[in-house]
């Protein structure tokens, strides 16, 4: 029997058409003989759907007809060991059961996706999923949390500093004095997105301000960085769990002088299984390093990824600077096109690499399900029947 999969992408971010890509792509590479995928796409004002047009990226060309033809549905749990993909509308005579659901595989780039808010929906229904748990989607999605964990444990990072946006609001002047103390140029980052959205490079003051109103558009939470002058952007995915982790070959991130924006890191067109996603950007494979350097990255790659306690494939980025300084720049933990196109030149072909992302939440979910959660008692009967509640 096969193991049903649900697919989950779209979302409400800004990242929104990047998930599209990267699910049509990963469940066009899964393995037929072994997975079904069913596809569930949520829209950006947060409804459900299912159907098999949805794996037809010509399809989402208009979605007003798109949406005629597919089902409203919601994920439920018909009893402790099945959940079930239910139609949202249903008739007084049809319980309106599409479906059971085995393993989700969430593909949803950016907030609610991949922070941490699906992964907690998934897990109070007990549903095995692919990639990082609730703390390693959050701590991996805040860049302020994440440089945190890993200043802490002595990972190269660049210099930066960060504030909340109503303390922009509040005091101008004191958020510049962050800047200053960084030291221009510096680049603004929102913390908590993707995809270059919301990021400018600041070489002065009036600069800064420009950069700073357009990342609290974006976000309540604010990145002020110290800018990596003549620096190569280097690449490098991790696939693994708390156990043991692999490392891929490195990438050069071609033209990294400018932002990259989202346009240029994306582009679509064709059947499901055409679109070209990350492996679009200008980039070399492997990477034009020093051995010492590739050696380098690929070791603060697994570290990161262990000390994060991420799970499933995810990509770290890397800036080094012509002194051959290496600095951890972010984690993606779910990251564009799953970086398939860093595993293939090992050997490792995406279907393959899907089905140990798979394999890898089946397994964390036999884990979990041997701890215990909870003590079976009932402290409400231990009280007389006269005696008054009193809390703590």
């Amino acid at each position: 029997m096969k193991t049903k999969v649900a697919v989950i992408f779209g979302g409400v971010s800004v990242e929104h058409e990047v998930s599209v890509i990267s699910a049509l792509q990963a469940m066009s590479a899964m393995d037929d003989s072994k997975y079904q995928a069913i596809p569930i796409y949520i829209s950006k004002s947060k409804e459900w759907y299912t159907g098999d047009v949805l794996t037809d990226i010509d399809n989402y060309k208009d979605l007003d007809q798109l949406f005629k033809q597919v089902e409203k549905v919601v994920l439920e749990q018909e009893n402790e060991d099945t959940i079930v993909l239910k139609k949202k509308e249903r008739t007084l005579f049809s319980k309106g059961v599409i479906t059971t659901i085995d393993v989700v595989f969430p593909v949803i780039h950016g907030t609610n996706g991949e922070d941490g808010s699906l992964q907690g929906y998934l897990e109070l229904l007990g549903l095995p999923y692919v990639g990082c748990d609730v703390a390693s989607s959050a701590a991996g999605m805040d860049k302020v949390m994440m440089k945190q964990i890993l200043r802490d444990a002595n990972v190269p990072i660049v210099d930066y500093e960060w504030f909340y946006a109503s303390q922009w609001h509040q005091d101008q002047t004191a958020v510049k004095q962050l800047a200053e103390s960084v030291g221009y140029p510096v680049i603004v980052k929102p913390a908590n997105l993707g995809s270059s959205v919301g990021i400018s490079k600041a070489n002065n003051e009036e600069e800064l301000e420009e950069a700073i109103e357009l990342a609290v558009s974006y976000s309540f939470k604010v990145i002020i960085e110290k800018m990596v002058t003549d620096l190569t952007e280097v690449n490098c995915s991790v696939i693994g769990d708390y156990e043991e982790v692999e490392s891929s070959l490195c990438e050069q991130v071609l033209s990294s002088d400018e932002i990259l924006s989202y346009a240029d890191k994306y582009q679509s067109g064709g059947k499901s299984g055409d679109t070209k996603g990350m492996e679009s950007v200008n980039r070399i494979i492997p990477a034009e390093i020093s051995d010492e350097a590739t050696t380098k990255v690929k070791g603060l790659a697994e570290k990161t990824f262990r000390l994060l306690n991420a799970s499933g494939v995810s990509r770290i980025d890397f800036l080094l600077n012509p002194e051959g300084e290496v600095f951890v720049n972010e984690i993606n933990t779910i990251p564009g096109s799953l970086s398939f196109y860093l595993w293939e030149p090992t050997g490792k072909d995406f279907q393959q690499l899907t089905d140990q992302l798979i394999q890898l939440a089946i397994k964390r979910e036999r884990e979990r399900q041997s701890i215990q959660f909870s003590i079976d008692t009932n402290l409400f009967a231990l009280h007389s029947k006269g005696g008054g509640a009193k809390g703590k």
